[in-house]
């Protein structure tokens, strides 16, 4: 499929038998969410929870190369210090939105065939089927840009086998789809050569969700995350990104190479990823997108995500320079402050 046209929805909704479908519809864009994007789907949830005729919801990008590749950033860095209304506007409808998915009463499947970083995680995760295929490519590379593995990240996270949460918070990894399944990323894995059988089903077929996934479920290979698990939970489960660090210098190559990806990061970033996840380990949905969001919104009041977007995405010099540069001046009252109510008033929802 080509772009979309000045015509097309950004999401087209529709209807295919007893399912409601979702299509993300800017694939030159890979699928990147934006505001009317969000609410979009979340006026499509709230529809949906009120017609008893639809059975299941089901979300897919357009194209062939990413499910979501995250939320428009580039955007909200170049508009939003000066505009704290749309910066906070986004964030807010977002994980609004994020909140219906996750407490959905209809069955959500959700198809990560190709890119699925940020944003796309946050359409995908919270509910309770998410097939990966070969083409999938999942992150939460936030650190990277200055911010924080949002759209109930930390929840989704906290709760991986022992520490991989913690891990792909703070390096930003890329997974595949054998790593996806083995870290309950992905419920189940279907070849890409199945999904037109997998769309047919989820449309007609009375069968359940469960039922039609674990006809098409295919063994996705081994998984490289499984010879790492003991490095990544012996490192990783520190209480301090300063600990972690110490663990990781003293370990072999594979974590010496992980703690120059950290080092890379925000420092400011990496200190409050830690923080959200380690909060979020016993916190409901709710209150883990509510402490989200108290942070992104005093991120925005810093220096880190303006230039990590700069230096990423829109200038793409590849070299940000973070403000503070190092986490011994990323203080406690730092972190502290980046979890009070923000002036304009906490995140609710409906």
């Amino acid at each position: 499929m080509t772009d979309t046209a000045p015509s097309e929805p950004e999401v087209l909704v529709a209807r295919r038998g007893r399912a409601l479908w979702l299509t993300l519809n800017r694939p030159a864009a890979l699928n990147a969410l934006n505001l009317a994007m969000a609410r979009t789907i979340h006026r499509a949830l709230f529809d949906a929870a009120g017609d008893p005729d639809i059975g299941r919801i089901v979300i897919e990008g357009a194209g062939d190369r990413a499910f979501c590749a995250g939320g428009d950033v580039a955007l909200l860095a170049r508009r939003g210090r000066q505009d704290r209304e749309l910066y906070e506007g986004f964030f807010h409808d977002e994980y609004r939105m994020n909140q219906a998915i996750a407490r959905t009463a209809i069955p959500y499947v959700a198809i990560l065939d190709g890119v699925t970083m940020g944003g796309g995680v946050g359409l995908s995760i919270h509910g309770p089927y998410r097939v990966a295929t070969e083409r999938t490519l999942f992150a939460m590379p936030e650190t990277g840009i200055g911010l924080i593995p949002d759209v109930g990240g930390t929840h989704a996270l906290s709760r991986l086998p022992g520490e991989i949460g913690t891990w792909a918070a703070l390096t930003g990894a890329r997974l595949k789809a054998a790593d996806c399944v083995y870290a309950g990323i992905a419920t189940h894995f279907v070849a890409v050569e199945r999904l037109p059988v997998l769309r047919d089903l989820l449309a007609e077929s009375p069968e359940s969700e469960a039922e039609i996934l674990e006809t098409l479920h295919q063994d996705p290979g081994p998984a490289p995350l499984a010879v790492l698990r003991d490095g990544i939970d012996f490192h990783f489960g520190h209480d301090s990104v300063e600990a972690i660090l110490a663990s990781l210098d003293s370990g072999d190559d594979w974590a010496q190479d992980q703690a120059a990806i950290i080092r890379k990061m925000s420092p400011t970033s990496c200190k409050l990823t830690l923080a959200g996840l380690r909060l979020a380990g016993d916190a409901s949905i709710e209150d883990a997108l509510i402490a989200e969001y108290r942070m992104v919104c005093e991120i925005r009041n810093g220096h880190d995500f303006f230039e990590g977007v700069r230096a990423q995405l829109l200038d793409k010099d590849r070299n940000p320079l973070w403000s503070p540069a190092t986490l011994a001046a990323v203080s406690d009252a730092d972190v502290a402050r980046h979890l009070v109510e923000p002036e304009s008033g906490d995140l609710t929802f409906e």
